[in-house]
């Protein structure tokens, strides 16, 4: 049985487990809670062994990348290409969520309703410790941290990825100057570790099934669906947004730009739909976005060690959307307690941040909802705020990590197409 079939169904056993559980009442139960501490287990398991080959993965595929490239002339080509795609296709996700976040307008409520769900908001000083503090100045962190003082230690935590990409992208541009007996033993050595790092992350998708299980459960059992229930529209809107950037704007790139068919590219990428899903994470994700861009794509190693490190730390299509559609919709129910304005000008500073901070705090825990608080400084909203979407926020982070990481993969695919290979899809 292909992977993505194996991931679907142990979707499916967990969405199914879940809910008989959840509509049960049997949370407290023995039963459901040795399960959970199971799920937990396993999950965090599968999580650690795909975090454990990231660093080495990134590190030696954009390495092998940059020597590939050979002149530096390739190399700006390359990178231009790189920064246009990811600017243009996020910018395209944030106009995408700005258009029906104003034409559905989930946050315009009866008063009794918005009332409802800021009663759901968690306000306690806790959640607000989590964000207080941030500010704009995270976005000028963002070049502190792509240059760390200590890339062992960036190596070894998790917000520090683009470091390590930086120092990575340093280190391959610069053995390419290199005398050529020590450029090929640097090569050599590179593409050796690459090659065993895909090994290790064939072994661990093995058991990916298994992991996805683990990841899963313990939401559905712990969340439901009853909760989501006052802030429906809400999660219509940002599912729509996400749907429309995923399946069109996305769809049509590839199809046009990549000349591929869309239906053979996601077709081909849904193992690593699925893994983003279950993960909620980019990075974590990457193992799989790799070896299956690169064996089912037909993407030349070039490219895709160029373009999907970067892309798995720098390129949130999904994240963007989000950030704008909550921040508005927020906007939207305080204009329905407290008379807020909305107007032009706020929406316009609400795109450009958003685009801004789906890159500058992308290396932070809790990374959407960071930078959520910032956006929310800036246009005049109170930071416990971002405690009206708290509840729907796991969920709908499947969901935009799974559009970031398809984003990742159709450029891959564009860019390679673009550089005249003729691997893709050819099989």
């Amino acid at each position: 049985m292909k992977l993505h079939w194996q991931i679907a169904i142990a979707l499916a056993v967990a969405l199914a487990l879940g809910i008989s559980i959840k509509l049960g009442g049997a949370q407290e139960s023995a039963f459901a809670g040795g399960l959970t501490t199971t799920c937990v287990f396993l999950g965090d398991l599968f999580k650690n062994a795909l975090k454990m080959v990231i660093v080495p993965l990134i590190a030696a595929s954009i390495i092998c990348g940059i020597m590939s490239l050979g002149s530096d002339r390739a190399f700006g080509r390359m990178g231009t290409k790189v920064l246009a795609y990811y600017s243009a296709t996020g910018l395209i996700a944030i106009l995408t969520g700005l258009v029906l976040v104003n034409i559905i307008r989930p946050g315009d409520v009866p008063l009794e309703l918005a009332q409802q769900i800021l009663g759901q908001a968690e306000t306690s000083e806790e959640f607000v410790q989590k964000f207080e503090g941030r500010d704009t100045s995270d976005l000028v962190n963002i070049f502190l941290r792509m240059l760390p003082p200590n890339i062992i230690h960036a190596a070894t935590d998790n917000g520090q990825l683009l470091g390590v990409i930086v120092f990575s992208l340093l280190f391959g541009f610069f053995i390419n100057r290199l005398p050529d007996a020590l450029r090929d033993s640097q090569r050599n050595f590179w593409e050796g570790v690459q090659g065993v790092m895909m090994k290790i992350t064939d072994l661990i998708i093995k058991v990916a099934p298994v992991g996805v299980f683990g990841l899963v459960t313990p939401i559905i059992i712990r969340t439901g669906f009853g909760a989501f229930e006052p802030l429906l529209w809400f999660v219509i809107t940002v599912l729509l947004a996400l749907g429309f950037h995923y399946f069109i704007s996305l769809g049509l790139m590839v199809k046009y730009i990549g000349r591929v068919k869309p239906s053979q590219h996601y077709r081909a990428m849904s193992p690593v739909m699925l893994m983003a899903f279950s993960t909620a994470s980019s990075a974590a994700t990457l193992p799989v976005t790799m070896e299956t861009v690169k064996r089912d794509a037909g993407v030349s190693d070039r490219t895709a060690s160029f373009t999907l490190p970067l892309g798995a730390t720098v390129n949130m299509d999904g994240t963007a959307l989000y950030e704008c559609v909550v921040v508005i919709f927020i906007g939207q129910i305080y204009g329905v307690l407290q008379g807020f304005e909305i107007g032009f000008a706020t929406q316009f500073t609400v795109v450009l941040l958003a685009l801004l901070t789906s890159v500058g705090v992308a290396g932070i825990p809790a990374a959407s909802l960071v930078a959520i608080t910032v956006i929310l400084g800036v246009v005049g909203l109170p930071l416990e705020a971002v405690g009206l979407i708290w509840v729907t926020d796991r969920i709908l982070d499947m969901c935009r990590t799974s559009v970031n990481v398809f984003s990742d993969t159709c450029g891959a695919v564009i860019i390679g197409r673009s550089e005249g290979e003729s691997g893709i899809y050819a099989r």
